[in-house]
């Protein structure tokens, strides 16, 4: 007797619908105002969250603020939560908005591009992120020195897993403006890496 197997689209979408309800026994229970089960969804993402905030706002004690704050939002917000994505990835849109709203309350200005500045090239698109191995703390003291502008795009793009669509929503400025942004940092990233300055201490 053969066995049906389900086609791909059928499969696609059950691994969504199962990544999308992670953890939705937790949620339902804090929805209800389960203090357990808030304390249980804070243990499963508070560390994570911290280290969004932290490469954000670099200040240990902003990032703890933030973190506080933030699921403060949470479980007040949690009741609009539908499942559209996984409560991970909708917990981070709100520390990500809460770090965004402080550094612009702390004068973060993202330069604006000229037309000129519009287009990447290919070539620069096409350019390898790191050609060296290089351990963590190098690149996080590197992403330190950024101007905050180009830290705050690189970090959504490449460690948050952004697009530059979301980024330009995100930041109120435009998918060019994110791309430039991000294009400069990594190459500000690169001269800090290989200056002999930071170099010296790893």
């Amino acid at each position: 007797m053969s066995v049906l197997k389900p086609s791909p689209d059928v499969e696609y979408n059950h691994l969504k619908l199962d990544y999308a309800s992670t953890h939705q026994d937790i949620v339902e229970k804090c929805k209800r105002g389960n203090r357990r089960a808030q304390f249980e969804l804070y243990r499963l993402y508070s560390r994570a969250m911290f280290n969004v905030c932290l490469r954000m706002v670099r200040q240990e004690q902003d990032a703890e603020d933030l973190l506080q704050n933030s699921f403060v939002d949470v479980f007040t917000k949690l009741h609009t939560f539908r499942y559209q994505s996984s409560v991970g990835a909708w917990i981070k849109r709100i520390v990500v908005n809460n770090c965004i709203n402080h550094l612009k309350r702390n004068q973060l200005f993202l330069e604006e591009l000229q037309e000129h500045h519009a287009d990447i090239s290919a070539e620069e698109r096409e350019e390898p992120i790191m050609e060296l191995h290089l351990s963590v703390n190098l690149v996080k003291s590197a992403m330190e020195c950024l101007p905050e502008g180009y830290r705050v795009v690189f970090s959504l793009y490449l460690l948050e897993g952004y697009d530059h669509k979301e980024i330009a929503d995100i930041l109120d400025i435009s998918e060019a403006t994110s791309k430039s942004q991000f294009s400069r940092a990594r190459k500000k990233l690169k001269e800090i890496i290989q200056s002999e300055k930071l170099t010296s201490n790893y």
